[in-house]
């Protein structure tokens, strides 16, 4: 169905219908990648990990942590190196697993990659198991994060984010609640793509008509936040403050686990990622350049999502209000 906190209606289903649309286009040029394969007598022979490098580009979804956010399709296909296909995994895995599974495969020892150490745990084992569900008991959890995904906020400054999900529950921990998560309002939520479900949950803030969607997609969040998967798979109600000591527990493990990475954000030591320039100089500074009326490239976004009256640069309602500084919680 429709999470929660979109609009239901016609504008946000076309807009689903489409990005479904565009999914079966991927899916049949897939499936002529592998005719290709079987053509040249390498499929049997070739490792193929279908996957997706982010959420879905909607509005609370891709560059933030929820569980729409970073819980990607999956499928695995080895002819001659899965010994029983046809499972289904239950394992909690993570993109980092796949480098260290690359490695075994390849008989490369990671001391020779000149790479820093992975964090991830090859697959290996799972593909060479015979069973499904639960293979490996130890993976029953995964770490999550992000620091700067786009620009738009002052200084090219990110939006960190650490969290940790583990069996039913999903525990974020935002460093800089008192920042725009999907970017500044003034500079078009450049942290969203331009969408018509974006456009439908701007369009109802300004018109009055349902400022709630935007809270959820676009206003300021706490510094933490625990959700429900079991109950709440939309991760569209925090119940942390009913499960104060679930949050602590998974806050704990989330930061030992962290600091065993030398996660400089472990060590308040942010400022690290702050400082890293932008990738691509002609976007660099863009919150300062965007504001003096110079336009840098933005093409991901509608002109029509820049905030262009003060009274939707704030938070909730179409009001201006003072915000009290969030208090950062630490572990």
């Amino acid at each position: 169905g429709i999470p929660p906190y979109w609009p239901d209606n016609d504008v946000i289903r076309t807009d689903l219908l489409d990005y479904a649309f565009e999914v079966e286009h991927f899916d049949r040029h897939l499936g002529h990648m592998l005719e290709l394969l079987e053509k040249s007598g390498e499929l049997d022979n070739t490792l193929i990990i279908v996957t997706s490098d982010n959420g879905m580009p909607f509005p609370r979804a891709k560059g933030q942590c929820y569980e729409i956010s970073c819980h990607m399709p999956l499928a695995v296909m080895w002819k001659k190196g899965i010994a029983h296909p046809g499972r289904v995994i239950e394992d909690v895995v993570s993109f980092a697993d796949f480098a260290p599974t690359f490695l075994e495969l390849a008989e490369v020892a990671p001391s020779q990659t000149g790479m820093a150490p992975c964090a991830g745990r090859s697959l290996v084992g799972i593909f060479r198991s015979d069973r499904s569900g639960q293979v490996d008991p130890s993976r029953t959890f995964v770490l999550l994060g992000k620091e700067r995904h786009d620009v738009g906020r002052p200084f090219d400054w990110g939006y960190p984010i650490r969290g940790i999900l583990e069996g039913r529950w999903l525990y974020l921990r935002n460093f800089e609640p008192d920042r725009w998560p999907a970017g500044n309002p003034e500079t078009g939520y450049l942290n969203c793509d331009g969408s018509p479900t974006k456009t439908e949950i701007l369009h109802a803030r300004r018109t009055g008509t349902n400022a709630q969607p935007w809270q959820a997609c676009f206003g300021k969040r706490p510094p933490e936040e625990l959700y429900d998967l079991q109950k709440d798979p939309h991760c569209a109600h925090n119940c942390l403050e009913q499960n104060r000591e679930v949050a602590q527990k998974l806050a704990e493990k989330m930061t030992h686990l962290l600091k065993q990475e030398a996660d400089p954000r472990m060590f308040g030591q942010g400022e690290i990622f702050e400082k890293y320039p932008y990738v691509d100089p002609k976007r660099r500074n863009f919150y300062h350049r965007f504001m003096q009326g110079e336009a840098p490239p933005a093409n991901w976004i509608n002109p029509d999502d820049i905030e262009k009256d003060p009274r939707f640069r704030e938070g909730g309602e179409p009001t201006p209000k003072s915000g009290k500084k969030e208090k950062s919680v630490t572990f």
